[in-house]
């Protein structure tokens, strides 16, 4: 009985982190700052999810007012379109968040790569008694990382230069997971922190080399968050939150502001 209700629980988190990808929003423009283009495209990271606070017609995408991108056009853009939506993979962006991207773009942020992998069922397989499907599991992932995930970032990328020529773009990473043994009692093993985290570095590792490749910078949030991991004493990142399972493993608001928002100004 005790394991059927485990499983329910881990069908409604496998639900709950799928993907429901909806077409860009445009947001206010910034009251201040220089005449700035900015498009926001990509995943939960970048759409704020965890931060609460979520906007827009289609709340199935989780954009937050706090998440980054907002934080950051408020202060500095004269034109912002938020088009990054919960769940989104390579595919999605390119097929349905590119379509405010011009030649008179100046600037688009981007977080993409952890849908394609598999992060949600990784972490809802992991959530599981026993440490062994977990590390397959992430086993499964490093093989998607390393044979499929490259071309999907290359075409990806190669449309985002060819509609907006003139834009920088900064692609961001993901941060890791877990302090390790750190303040948590219970739930996963040490060993399968470890293995979560060893997988957000191989995923950073090839965004890092595709962007580098594309002239794109490429703006690294494991520094940022070193000491705000899960099982820290003061964590940026939600643990299963089983009130609203979308949100797990996801920045909090100050995740957004204190972590996110100053990697991408150090960036530019």
């Amino acid at each position: 009985m005790r394991r059927s209700r485990t499983a329910s629980c881990v069908s409604a988190f496998l639900l709950a982190c799928a993907c429901a990808f909806a077409g860009p929003v445009k947001a206010p423009a910034a009251s201040a700052g220089a005449a700035l283009d900015y498009v926001a495209l990509g995943d939960s990271y970048s759409a704020g999810v965890g931060a609460g606070n979520y906007v827009g017609a289609d709340r199935s995408c989780f954009r937050s007012n706090r998440a980054y991108p907002v934080l950051w056009a408020a202060a500095h853009a004269s034109s912002f379109s938020f088009a990054a939506c919960n769940g989104a993979q390579t595919d999605d962006v390119l097929e349905g968040q590119l379509g405010t991207l011009g030649p008179g773009t100046d600037l688009v942020t981007l977080s993409v790569g952890g849908s394609d992998s598999g992060y949600a069922a990784v972490m809802a397989i992991c959530v599981l008694p026993g440490s062994g499907a977990c590390l397959s599991a992430v086993a499964r992932a490093h093989t998607y990382i390393d044979g499929t995930l490259p071309g999907n970032l290359d075409r990806l990328y190669t449309a985002i230069r060819g509609r907006a020529p003139a834009a920088r773009v900064v692609v961001l990473g993901y941060p890791h997971f877990y302090q390790p043994h750190g303040t948590c009692q219970g739930g996963l093993h040490d060993a399968e922190r470890a293995a979560l985290n060893d997988a957000v570095d191989h995923l950073d590792r090839v965004i890092a080399r595709q962007a580098a490749a594309h002239g794109f910078t490429f703006a690294d949030p494991r520094r940022a968050f070193t000491g705000h991991e899960i099982c820290s004493v003061s964590p940026w990142l939600r643990s299963v939150n089983w009130m609203n399972l979308t949100e797990s493993y996801h920045p909090t608001a100050s995740g957004q502001a204190d972590g996110y928002l100053p990697l991408l100004a150090d960036a530019l």
